[in-house]
């Protein structure tokens, strides 16, 4: 109570009320990525604190630097060593709760730490790899009068890298590069997070790879640009996964190559390959040991750094020829499209042909946020992004319900910029209370929510695995089936109804261009489902639907796998 009054009583700082913990901290993370700043959330001890732990994740495990501020109770009602659970009022363990998923946690025990402590954390959680930290503040010491400019304040030492290592390590890729005939390069958050974006695209010009992008920078090129081919891994594109899987040389920067991206088992990935691995974080490059799986050539690297030097070797290097290589990859992409022409002839909306022309009608520069399940893999693999446009998503922790309040803090940050907010049924109602805080601040966020009746992306799993039995996935296995249109139109949004293919451009015309907040209910059938997708157990080439095996084994440069049948 007393942070927040501290707050509204300092000139020129603003503050929203979220109506759920949970939502603060999806916002705060919403706000800090898309203004690349930190974004910051307030919650009190006990249940508010506890409700904020999921977005929290959301911001550890995308590395998104960011501050949570926590009440606590007063000093002399904490329980201490006394061996209780608890003595003051919602008296909560916030820093052991949250030590394992922030880079920084602690709490106030003297009042002249507190600028110390702050300028601590903030640094903390912009350096190195980013992330979150967490400034514990109890009641007592809240009220305390302080002079802050006589307070101690911090001064980071200074970070010595070793060049010489990363030089080696840089002249020892370009060897690579100038050897390979079959190369692509897989990009990562990582070049976000490292604001690398200028020295990228003079890596692409002057090395002319084809890109292969994780989602999270499958917008960091226009789709139309001649060497993007498209995301790959488990649930990417067939034509991605067939360049990547038959590949000499994946050069991959600033992404962490999860088991999304590699497939399981993990030595299944790009086996004919040599494989390089940029990142800043030691650990992710030790990992793979584990798995059993060689890593040919390790660089320890800030993103920004490694290509900085590198592009001053590419210019001098002779490269093989791979214009028949780039043309195999045409031919994949133009025989094995995402949206197929037999889609548009179906009554019923389909979810490919509703993503194909919502990047038809979006603009440059526009600001896309979706939510998980079925949801984010259509448009990971069907938008098609022009220039400038951003695609935002909690990656790695991928919580239900993170879109809504992340639009929110998106379009605070932009100054009430207009956002695109991608979401389906099952996400909605994680934080669908959030739909009063877009209408209350009058936000000009456009939700698209693709309503398949339940959750599309499990019962896709239950398919493969449990006979097509959708308990606690559909309305039929016990899940609810409200009238979302009449909910939204409650909370004061205006709504559109989109029950068909042939009024997807109008309706989306139409949503997108009413000032305001809009609600779009897509009507879509539970059948629709993710396709292509890869079956647990397959490697990431032989995904399903299966080919026949005379088509597939066409596609094959390097030597197929054998795979159990009843996969």
């Amino acid at each position: 109570m007393r942070l927040i009054q501290g707050v509204a009583d300092t000139p020129g700082i603003d503050f929203i009320c979220p109506q759920h913990e949970q939502a603060g901290a999806m916002a705060a993370d919403g706000y800090a990525r898309t203004s690349s700043n930190l974004g910051a959330a307030i919650a009190t001890s006990g249940p508010g604190v506890t409700n904020m732990i999921t977005g929290v994740c959301s911001a550890y495990y995308d590395s998104v630097p960011s501050i949570f501020i926590t009440g606590q109770v007063a000093t002399f009602r904490m329980k201490g060593d006394t061996g209780v659970r608890q003595i003051g009022f919602q008296e909560t363990d916030t820093i052991d709760m949250y030590k394992t998923i922030t880079k920084y946690a602690t709490v106030i025990y003297d009042p002249s730490k507190i600028r110390y402590e702050l300028e601590k954390a903030c640094h903390i959680a912009k350096s190195g790899r980013p992330g979150p930290v967490l400034i514990d503040i109890p009641d007592d010491l809240q009220r305390v009068e302080i002079d802050p400019s006589k307070l101690k304040s911090f001064k980071p030492k200074h970070e010595i890298r070793n060049k010489i290592h990363i030089d080696k390590k840089v002249e020892e890729c370009l060897q690579f590069i100038k050897d390979a005939k079959r190369p692509v390069v897989v990009l990562g958050w990582g070049i976000r997070l490292a604001k690398a974006e200028k020295e990228l695209m003079e890596f692409i010009n002057k090395l002319n790879f084809p890109i292969v992008p994780t989602w999270a920078v499958a917008d960091i090129l226009p789709s139309n640009h001649p060497l993007m081919v498209g995301t790959f891994g488990t649930h990417g594109s067939r034509y991605a996964n067939f360049t990547v899987q038959n590949s000499d040389l994946v050069l991959a920067i600033g992404t962490r190559l999860d088991t999304k991206a590699t497939g399981t088992p993990v030595d299944t990935f790009a086996r004919g390959a040599k494989k390089v691995m940029v990142d800043i974080d030691p650990h992710e490059l030790n990992k793979f040991k584990k798995f059993g799986v060689d890593i040919d050539l390790l660089i320890n690297a800030d993103v920004k750094e490694f290509l900085k030097k590198i592009n001053k070797g590419i210019p001098h290097l002779s490269k093989n020829d791979i214009s028949k290589w780039l043309n195999q990859i045409d031919s994949w992409k133009k025989k094995y499209p995402i949206c197929l022409p037999k889609y548009y002839k179906e009554k019923e909306v389909n979810p490919y042909v509703f993503v194909k022309e919502l990047s038809k009608e979006s603009k440059e520069g526009d600001i896309i946020v979706a939510d998980t399940g079925c949801t984010i893999a259509w448009m990971m693999q069907g938008f098609e992004f022009k220039k400038g446009q951003r695609l935002y998503h909690d990656w790695n922790n991928t919580a239900m319900g993170w879109a809504l309040p992340a639009s929110i803090g998106a379009s605070l940050a932009l100054n009430k910029k207009a956002i695109i907010c991608v979401t389906g049924d099952g996400s909605l109602q994680m934080n669908i209370q959030e739909l009063a805080t877009i209408v209350r601040h009058k936000l000009p966020i456009k939700i698209f929510l693709t309503d398949n009746k339940g959750h599309g992306m499990t019962r896709q799993t239950q398919d493969q695995w449990q006979k097509s039995r959708y308990f606690s996935t559909s309305v039929e296995g016990g899940l609810p089936a409200p009238d979302f249109s009449s909910i939204a139109k409650a909370y004061g949004f205006k709504v559109v109804d989109l029950n068909n293919n042939r009024d997807i451009n109008r309706k989306i015309r139409k949503v997108l261009k009413t000032k305001g907040p809009v609600f779009c209910n897509i009507k879509i059938k539970p059948s629709h489902k993710v396709i292509p997708q890869v079956r647990f157990g397959r490697p990431n080439e032989d995904q399903t639907p299966l080919l026949s095996r005379k088509e597939f084994m066409e596609n094959m440069i390097v030597k197929p796998l054998k795979v159990s049948k009843t996969l």
